[in-house]
């Protein structure tokens, strides 16, 4: 928060709003799913309901606390009508519905706020982990390594997708971690070729390629690893594409470093796939940002102009999807460090033949 205190300053602003419930967890330490966040130049104020008393006295620092008894909106609102100074407030856009800011403005006193849009002051702040986050990101990185050998043996023909993804989750839980970070992602045959498919009924078979798309949430932050494998003795057309898909990754991970341009780690990778003939089957960016949120800034892709700093975490997750044969993705999670990119996933990269 004294960190985000400075963004008042540049925005002109004499108070921030934050509403989004990871942010809100980043700045005070609150992990419940009701809360909002008033920052102030000389304080804070966290709202929360009468389910969350306890919780918030125990959790909470850097913030008065405050209980509202009708609505959490009404309560900010009368909170900025008596602090007569308050009245340019900043806040994120996309983390505020219209409804939302109609029952601020009302509770305030219509015409009294003048709002300041500022769409990532705290997303910025989030991008740079400290030592403790890297160590924490770290273990849950280890974690869904130790998840995917786990369950490599159970990858057999006849089984399902649901029962795979379950399978998964199931050690994810075992192994400490709260859950996982997104929907398990088990994909096989032609259904690979879905970058983002969710798992179905459909039984793996022999001969075809299986992907596995997996995180785990360890202390409120995740990790996101994906792994490909082929049921059977692969044909040399998915041998090379999994060797170009690799090649892919090794190459945006050489670039990474401070003072890169995150459209430049996506270029590195890009090119390796194109070279090999496969950019059109290179459907979506190289990686994103990784730690409270499974996706979060910086984003690693065309166009892309965030400069990479040390100790951003990300994810290099290069593909190929081919229609009617299947996709072929491989992702780790990297820390950006003062010699370059420094792998947190600790599962083998060799293409596996079950």
């Amino acid at each position: 928060m004294r960190r985000l205190r400075f963004s008042l300053t540049e925005l002109g602003a004499d108070v921030f709003l934050v509403s989004h419930l990871p942010n809100i967890r980043y700045l005070c330490g609150f992990t419940g799913s009701a809360g909002l966040l008033l920052v102030e130049t000389a304080g804070s104020t966290f709202f929360t309901d009468s389910r969350y008393t306890f919780q918030a006295r125990e959790q909470v620092t850097g913030a008065r606390i405050r209980i509202a008894r009708r609505g959490l909106w009404r309560a900010a609102g009368e909170t900025l009508r008596q602090k007569r100074s308050l009245r340019r407030l900043a806040y994120p856009p996309a983390s505020l519905t219209l409804a939302q800011k109609d029952a601020l403005d009302s509770a305030t006193g219509r015409g009294r706020l003048r709002w300041i849009s500022d769409q990532n002051a705290v997303e910025k702040l989030r991008a740079i982990k400290d030592d403790g986050e890297v160590a924490v990101l770290g273990e849950a990185a280890r974690l869904i390594s130790d998840v995917f050998r786990a369950v490599l043996p159970r990858i057999k023909p006849g089984q399902t997708e649901l029962a795979l993804a379950a399978e998964i989750e199931y050690e994810i839980k075992r192994r400490g971690a709260a859950g996982p970070s997104f929907d398990t992602i088990v994909a096989s045959g032609p259904r690979s070729a879905w970058p983002h498919a969710q798992p179905s009924s459909k039984r793996l078979k022999k001969n075809e390629l299986v992907v596995l798309d997996h995180g785990a949430i360890l202390r409120g932050y995740c990790s996101d690893l994906t792994r490909t494998v082929f049921l059977g003795v692969a044909p040399q057309k998915v041998r090379r594409l999994y060797r170009a898909v690799l090649e892919a990754q090794e190459a945006a991970k050489a670039v990474i470093q401070p003072g890169v341009k995150a459209a430049d780690v996506d270029r590195a990778a890009r090119s390796v796939l194109i070279r090999a003939g496969l950019g059109r089957y290179f459907t979506h960016s190289t990686g994103h940002g990784l730690g409270l949120e499974v996706h979060e800034m910086p984003r690693l892709g065309k166009g892309e102009e965030s400069v990479l700093q040390e100790g951003m975490v990300v994810t290099v997750e290069p593909g190929v999807y081919v229609e009617g044969l299947g996709g072929i993705r491989i992702e780790d999670d990297v820390v950006v460090t003062a010699r370059g990119a420094v792998d947190l996933t600790t599962s083998p990269r060799d293409f596996l033949e079950l």
